[in-house]
């Protein structure tokens, strides 16, 4: 019995220290206040359309959007371009048509185009999957009010470089302070003054990283203000539901619980 009561601590031990080194592998998250978090938060429209712009101009490069529809571009609660200018930017995009037999410009019903390079990873879901910072995805009162946390990695990713790098068998790796192990493959894609915006908004790394990682919580959840909408009207139908029963029974029963029985 004692033997195994000293297996079974050696092995909690050794689970713990494991686990306290993962933890601090982890990366530093940053906390931002999006417009969209909260039961009652929306998404910015001019955050989204500057952040489209550095996507278009900085990680369309590399990362795509393949499961983004371009015409969701103009939806209400997104970036609302007017459909001249969702078609004009799909037309910037090649695809192949295969009826075609050839290549041609893209239109509003076609998805944003692949990640160009095979190991840059497509943004369409980037924010989902890395939910987490809030508490685990689906769950947590601190998700309710804050989000689901996919916003403020990738901010915390695109504005955590050091500055730092190091070569290892051949490849250049660069110093970052939110990405897991310390160290990232990818060079940093944001310096000051790269985007220049219409309006002449601030256009410094950590507004930029701002824009586009709002725009990439909305290209994986370009719904969620909907959603958030239904589900508050159906808690107050519920709950004026709940008070229209509880007086219908209460008038109900009310003759009954007033009188007086003999024994």
């Amino acid at each position: 019995m004692l033997k195994k009561l000293s297996i079974a601590a050696v092995a909690a031990l050794s689970l713990s220290a494991g686990g306290a080194m993962a933890a601090g592998g982890a990366g530093h998250i940053e906390d931002i206040d999006f417009s969209f978090e909260g039961p009652f938060g929306t998404y910015d429209q001019m955050q989204l359309q500057r952040g489209l712009q550095v996507y278009t101009e900085v990680c369309a490069a590399c990362h795509g959007l393949e499961y983004v529809p371009l015409r969701t571009l103009g939806d209400d609660g997104g970036p609302h371009l007017p459909d001249d200018q969702v078609r004009a930017y799909a037309a910037q995009f090649d695809i192949f048509d295969a009826e075609l037999d050839d290549y041609r410009s893209r239109i509003p019903t076609d998805h944003f185009p692949q990640s160009g390079i095979a190991e840059a990873p497509d943004l369409s879901l980037m924010a989902k999957a890395r939910a987490g910072f809030h508490g685990p995805y689906g769950s947590g009162i601190n998700q309710f009010f804050k989000g689901i946390g996919g916003a403020e990695y990738i901010y915390s990713l695109l504005s955590g470089y050091t500055g730092e790098e190091k070569e290892e068998a051949g490849a250049i790796f660069y110093e970052n302070t939110a990405f897991e192990g310390g160290w990232i493959a990818m060079a940093p894609p944001l310096f000051d003054e790269q985007v220049e915006f219409r309006d002449g908004d601030a256009n410094d790394i950590e507004a930029m990283a701002e824009d586009v990682s709002a725009f990439l919580m909305w290209a994986a959840e370009p719904k969620m203000m909907a959603r958030q909408k239904a589900g508050f009207v159906g808690v107050l139908f519920l709950s004026i539901l709940t008070v229209l029963l509880y007086l219908t029974n209460k008038k109900l029963w009310a003759p009954i619980k007033g009188r007086k029985f003999n024994g």
